[in-house]
């Protein structure tokens, strides 16, 4: 039989800036005498932080707020909002496709996070789409890195996600990227990459391994041409049968081609959070699957393009925009 999820009460906080508040269930094992001497220890803000959270009432359990001398009860659970640091404001919008009483389809910018992780947080899709569509249950059934732009499915009911995510995991959706990189005549596509790859928690970049392949990309060639007196660069159609941790990029990079405005892959560079110029040059261009609520047949398409292709020199000298 599976494993029951345990239960969790409801939160007594509502979202701020389209963030849930921060739930900790208290380990039923420990010496700790009040909740403060836990938070303290177990949270990475320092201890003023946590008197200053306790101290606006603003660490809650089931019964209100806690204070800095509430005692310690083993199994209880608690809420709180943890401070976050302004965000630069990400200037490009997501673009809803599609909604109706399931999912949302939405065609996401270059340079927004799909859902809060590291420094960005409140600036990511999800945490705007709440906002400004008052879509507090919005969740996403997969996700698209920050750098990539295009096609993501949210859903709009929490009991109804993991229905999606099981399209994902069960390899019952196509998805098709578009990639703008340099042209090589003597690379023979299309090809089925087939790779292991390895991405090691605090290292940016992913890398290939000798062992049993865990990822799977084809790639065929769609276009070529000549953009001024550089080399010829050429527009590709990805498809990743699996989903490993930039996955598209690292095999590309491993056929000699790496995607324009990468900046991992060959070399990891380091831009400014808020440079928005030369946004990285790859596009989820479509989503097609069954939905697995209504039976209907759905395909999108990404209404946005890659300027490298279209406007190579806007592109190339900075002003390229999501």
């Amino acid at each position: 039989m599976p494993r029951r999820k345990p239960h969790v009460p409801p939160s007594p906080l509502a979202q701020r800036d389209g963030i849930d508040a921060v739930h900790l269930k208290l380990p039923l094992d420990g010496g700790w005498g009040t909740v403060r001497e836990y938070l303290v220890e177990r949270l990475p803000v320092g201890p003023d932080v946590v008197e200053a959270l306790l101290a606006a009432g603003e660490v809650v359990g089931v019964d209100g707020p806690l204070s800095g001398d509430s005692p310690y009860a083993p199994g209880a659970h608690v809420w709180f909002h943890r401070p976050l640091a302004p965000e630069p404001r990400v200037p490009f919008a997501p673009r809803v496709l599609y909604r109706d009483a399931h999912l949302l389809i939405v065609d996401k910018p270059h340079f927004l996070a799909t859902t809060p992780r590291g420094s960005h947080i409140t600036e990511t899709a999800l945490a705007r789409l709440r906002r400004e569509l008052d879509l507090p249950l919005l969740s996403p059934a997969h996700r698209l890195d920050r750098l990539t732009a295009g096609l993501v499915l949210f859903t709009l009911r929490p009991a109804e996600r993991g229905a999606y995510q099981r399209l994902f995991s069960e390899k019952r959706v196509h998805k098709e990227y578009e990639a703008i990189a340099p042209y090589d005549p003597e690379l023979q596509l299309p090809r089925t990459v087939r790779s292991r790859i390895v991405k090691e928690r605090g290292i940016i970049a992913a890398y290939e391994v000798p062992g049993e392949p865990n990822s799977e990309s084809r790639v065929e060639l769609l276009d070529h041409r000549a953009h001024g007196p550089g080399a010829p660069l050429a527009r590709y159609r990805l498809l990743p049968r699996t989903g490993r941790t930039h996955q598209l990029r690292v095999h590309m990079n491993a056929l000699g081609v790496p995607i324009l405005g990468d900046p991992v892959y060959p070399v990891v560079a380091d831009p400014a959070p808020d440079d928005y110029s030369r946004p990285l040059q790859l596009l989820a261009r479509t989503l097609e699957f069954t939905d697995p609520l209504t039976g209907r047949a759905h395909r999108f398409e990404s209404e946005r393009t890659l300027r490298a292709w279209t406007d190579h020199e806007g592109w190339a000298t900075g002003t390229a925009h999501g």
